[in-house]
């Protein structure tokens, strides 16, 4: 991001070192979380935890650690990027749990912690010693949160999880891309993010049951059941229908018009969502007010029928003026419509600063800049610290843990 928008659109800058305000301690705190995982998918559910104030122990192998610290360029404040997006607010410890010495410091902490989150593939803890049974033994309050590729059961259990491959076979990329062109992936990982908030979603759920039952319990996250609950109305609709999935590009399986059209200088999207919204794209946006009376178009399943034609209509007419043109006169009449944004614009719009969107740290090796957590209220997040080096801070925070 450049050095302008970065500072345009920052929250307010935090050091690491600590100064005289009162620390936020947000809705989480007191809240102890050993985070076995690396990537992305646990360390993005474990993130989460981070910033509304829990205690976030990353346990890393000695050498590099988690593998998505080299994955730079690019990099900030001597973190890999991608490293930064889902390591804020942890500490991190050094383990090598093919050590007996390290396995017994890694079961001390998860005597006293109240989650663990693993990624590890089925049975590879167990076969380390540490498998859930030996978990649950030393601390039968503790969440275990197991997140794989497939889950615990099922034919595919013992395979890898990989985001691409899980949207390949949930049916994701199926409906992804152009009807004529190869089916497409999504261009972040999302797999990958389903799993993670579907993961924190049941942790807490699982934090208020403890809180009735006084007892523990483990949680099988599968990235693939995650993705396949993800596709919602797709999936509703294969359900009803039967039918293999189609491919819409842009444009909508059950709305329409609903799709990017090209304006004189730029692409921009156009969201229909109901008759009203139709009548008064027609009647206030187009100048065709006698198209809602057409039976082809007076009703969205009629529109969906006659798709094509109305859409190719729509395309011939909005080449004629520019994007914001059209997007002026669709917001007078409240039809939700936008521009096609860059990250780096999305980042440094007005919507963005005013939400205070981008944090940003300031630390021995840089400035490092993140996107916070998204939901606002009053208590519940912190004021979280920069993504840790390797090694920083888990030693500390763990005899914190152990002394009481």
């Amino acid at each position: 991001m450049k050095e302008s928008r970065m500072h345009r659109n920052r929250m307010t800058d935090q050091t690491a070192d600590s100064d005289d305000r009162e620390i936020l301690k947000g809705a989480l705190s007191g809240i102890r979380i050993v985070d076995l995982s690396r990537v992305l998918a646990g360390p993005w559910c474990t993130q989460c935890f981070a910033d509304m104030g829990a205690e976030v122990l990353k346990v890393e192998p000695p050498g590099v650690g988690d593998e998505t610290r080299t994955w730079s360029p690019p990099s900030m404040g001597g973190h890999a990027a991608y490293f930064t997006c889902v390591n804020r607010g942890k500490s991190s410890i050094v383990l090598d749990l093919k050590a007996a010495s390290d396995r017994d410091r890694l079961l001390q902490a998860i005597a006293v912690a109240d989650v663990v989150v693993e990624n590890f593939r089925a049975g590879s803890l167990d076969r380390l010693g540490l498998g859930v049974d030996v978990m649950m033994a030393a601390n039968p309050r503790l969440i275990i949160c197991s997140i794989s590729g497939y889950g615990r059961s099922g034919p595919e259990a013992s395979r890898a999880g990989y985001d691409f491959v899980i949207q390949a076979e949930s049916g994701l990329m199926a409906v992804t891309g152009d009807p004529d062109s190869q089916p497409m992936k999504v261009g972040v990982a999302v797999s990958d993010l389903f799993a993670g908030l579907y993961a924190s979603q049941a942790i807490l759920a699982a934090l208020i049951a403890r809180d009735r039952t006084g007892k523990g319990t483990h949680l099988d996250v599968s990235m693939f059941d995650c993705q396949v609950a993800a596709m919602a109305n797709v999936a509703a609709n294969a359900l009803a229908t039967d039918m293999p999935s189609q491919r819409h590009g842009n444009g909508h399986p059950n709305v329409v018009p609903y799709r990017v059209f090209e304006a004189k200088d730029q692409p921009f999207v156009v969201a229909v969502g109901n008759d009203s919204q139709f009548g008064r794209l027609a009647r206030d946006v187009i100048g065709q007010p006698q198209l809602p009376d057409d039976p082809r178009f007076a009703t969205n399943e009629a529109r969906s029928c006659n798709r094509e034609l109305l859409n190719a209509s729509l395309a011939d007419l909005f080449r004629q003026r520019t994007a914001e043109t059209w997007l002026t006169a669709l917001r007078k009449v409240n039809i939700p419509g936008g521009r096609i944004n860059d990250v780096t614009d999305a980042l440094a719009t007005k919507q963005a600063e005013e939400r205070q969107l981008v944090q940003s740290f300031s630390t021995e090796g840089g400035q490092v800049c993140a996107v916070r957590y998204p939901v606002r209220a009053e208590g519940l997040c912190t004021e979280v610290t920069p993504p840790p080096k390797l090694g920083e801070g888990g030693e500390a925070l763990l005899r914190n843990w152990l002394a009481g």
